[in-house]
């Protein structure tokens, strides 16, 4: 009779799973920490890729419960069941720890798939944190679905496994995580995702000679922070007219462009691939604004506007110049172009812009100023807009 090997308490594939569980588990706490205290996080500055992803409404269930924290829940209880998965565990609690995680890493798969789809094709941007614990999550399920089906020199283990298959147990898993994804899409989040308020009272500039959506004799003038590669600017742009309509004309938008590049705005910390060339998008817009007023709406529209196909996609440098040389002439354009009113205008928007960073709760836009409160907006519809402008910004009913 030959003797049985000494089983090692800690073979290699049962380390890789604790490491890879206390990584996935750090990332999602600090993420949760962010959604929670609403902090910068390193490499996730106001406006990054980034950014976009961490205060996009699909960080949270419900505009409540971050995702992060779910998977702390999830990476906790797989912590757990590593350390019951031993040699010297009695065997039905061994069966038990094998099932739970085979289902949790199943539900981990299920969820980095499901945010890799909407980071890809819906929010269009990719956060590395994010990125980095779906990865975990998935190499972490290949190899405990790997590890279940291999002999455990325990008869006992082995049986129960059988007749649990581990495949069957992972798509109970990946079935959880396909109701927190429907869950998601079923239940719409409060249209707001971050909001703050300055020691200083932000006011606007003298609205007889800046351009902006609405009269300029409003009562309420509410300044709009923007830039023109920016996706949720993009969204929210076409709802500014259908919002002062309803206040009768006594509200207006003040466009104050705060371009997410730090060729021209210092407040931004990082290099963004995405708002490269935001800065002589800007200027060409208020070129064109400042040569003729009247067609200033029709390059407004024109540039967030979809080219084709069913996804917006921000204009480019070449096509926005040939744009706004057909609206108001070469010559006109080139001299607005280089009036100096243009580069004092941008630092004058920029410099609100600041002002709504200095509690360290990033700095994204589309952003609302409205006296010393301001707020980075995800409206969905015209009313979710009034709405923020009401209880956010304590704009008075129309």
């Amino acid at each position: 009779m030959v003797p049985d090997k000494k089983i090692s308490s800690w073979p290699w594939w049962r380390l890789v799973m604790l490491a890879l569980s206390v990584l996935a588990l750090s990332l999602s706490a600090y993420l949760s920490w962010h959604y929670l205290i609403g902090g910068e996080i390193i490499g996730c500055d106001g406006g990054s890729p980034c950014d976009q992803v961490l205060n996009s409404r699909w960080s949270s269930i419900a505009g409540v419960l971050p995702v992060s924290g779910l998977a702390i829940g999830v990476y906790l209880a797989m912590l757990v069941c590593i350390f019951f998965i031993g040699p010297s565990i009695e065997p039905s609690v061994r069966r038990f720890a094998w099932i739970a995680m085979l289902v949790i890493v199943g539900s981990a798969a299920g969820s980095a798939i499901w945010f890799t789809i909407l980071q890809k094709w819906v929010i269009g941007a990719f956060c590395p944190y994010c990125t980095t614990a779906h990865i975990t999550g998935i190499i972490l399920a290949a190899l405990v679905i790997w590890r279940a089906a291999k002999p455990f020199g325990d008869s006992a283990t082995q049986g129960m496994l059988n007749r649990f298959p581990s495949i069957g147990l992972a798509i109970l898993g990946i079935a959880l995580s396909g109701m927190m994804a429907i869950s998601q899409v079923i239940i719409t989040p409060p249209a707001k995702y971050l909001e703050g308020e300055s020691s200083d009272t932000l006011s606007t500039i003298d609205t007889n000679d800046i351009p902006l959506v609405g009269s300029p004799d409003a009562q309420y003038l509410v300044t709009l922070l923007f830039d023109y590669k920016c996706p949720h600017c993009q969204q929210m742009h076409f709802m500014l007219n259908e919002v002062v309509r309803r206040y009768d004309n006594k509200l207006a938008f003040v466009l104050c462009p705060s371009p997410l590049d730090k060729k021209c705005n210092p407040y931004i910390l990082g290099e963004a691939e995405q708002y490269k060339d935001s800065c002589d998008l800007v200027k060409i817009g208020l070129a064109v604004w400042l040569a003729n007023r009247e067609v200033f709406s029709d390059f407004e529209n024109w540039m967030f506007s979809f080219e084709s196909g069913d996804r917006w996609k921000p204009r480019s440098l070449e096509a926005t110049k040939a744009k706004a040389i057909e609206l108001v002439g070469e010559e006109s354009f080139q001299a607005a172009l280089s009036d100096s009113w243009i580069d004092e205008y941008l630092a004058s928007s920029v410099e609100i812009y600041s002002k709504t960073i200095q509690s360290g709760k990033g700095g994204g836009v589309p952003r609302l100023v409205y006296g010393s409160r301001w707020v980075t907006p995800e409206p969905y519809s015209a009313d979710d807009l009034i709405t923020i402008l009401q209880n956010s910004l304590e704009v008075p009913m129309p």
